[in-house]
């Protein structure tokens, strides 16, 4: 899918991962992910429980540490530097299952923090800001409520407006969705949807295939920590290679 990519370096991909390992004590969560992701692309992972997809996409932003391989993101390599590691958190948003909102701050409040202390916004520039966020998710009649005023669907459409609010190159999605009643899925697909046609770098973990055929570039299937196939959602919904894809495919694609 060509989103009209601008970006003047398009050719050089923002996420280089190389064989990335993961251990858990004696667990062995990612046996070697390589992936390269370029700017503007959509990426949609998917796969059983346990198969290593949440783990991977944290190792993206360094909530995991990886054990050995490379991750390099907007030209920066994760190591044990801080600095690093601050950098590519300022340039990376997250959205999680769990909304993970301040329960004690107004909407308004959560999307404006980080901005303000991280970025040293001032509080009329970041409140402008995140009035925009709110009219882009749908929602800015709720900027004074309290997350527990919020339905499930709003309370995620406020994360993904916080994590936008700075300014980020990269949003991570970790199965966004999964926690939501179904009739508030949809509200937030809708979102993420606009995101990807705006021309967002994205990396998502969900089992919402619709979604998947809709806006990502690429498909990959994890499995015990392997990427088991990857391709394009043409070729992976019509005509996946791998047994354990077909498997897994018409267990999702049945419900």
């Amino acid at each position: 899918m060509d989103r009209n990519r601008a970006s003047p370096r398009a050719e050089d991909p923002i996420i280089v991962c190389r064989d990335v390992q993961k251990w858990f004590g004696d667990f062995h969560a990612l046996k070697g992910i390589s992936m390269e992701v370029m700017p503007q692309e959509v990426i949609v992972i998917f796969g059983p429980s346990g198969s290593g997809k949440s783990t991977f996409i944290r190792t993206i932003n360094r909530l995991e540490e990886h054990q050995s391989g490379q991750i390099i993101v907007d030209g920066i390599e994760l190591t044990h530097d801080v600095r690093n590691i601050e950098r590519v958190r300022m340039e990376t948003g997250m959205v999680f299952q769990q909304f993970n909102l301040f329960p004690h701050l107004t909407v308004m409040q959560n999307i404006t923090y980080a901005p303000m202390y991280n970025r040293k916004w001032r509080r009329t520039e970041a409140e402008k800001v995140a009035m925009e966020l709110l009219e882009r998710v749908g929602i800015p009649e709720q900027a004074e409520k309290y997350p527990a005023q919020l339905s499930g669907g709003q309370q995620q459409r406020v994360a993904i407006a916080r994590a936008l609010a700075m300014q980020p190159k990269i949003m991570l999605f970790d199965e966004p969705t999964s926690a939501l009643d179904p009739e508030m899925i949809k509200e937030v697909l809708d979102v993420m949807i606009e995101l990807a046609q705006s021309g967002m770098t994205m990396i998502v973990i969900t089992h919402e295939m619709g979604f998947a055929r809709a806006v990502a570039d690429r498909l990959f299937f994890f499995d015990e920590g392997l990427v088991v196939e990857s391709g394009t959602p043409d070729k992976l919904f019509n005509s996946p290679k791998e047994e354990r894809t077909k498997r897994f495919l018409a267990q999702i694609l049945s419900h």
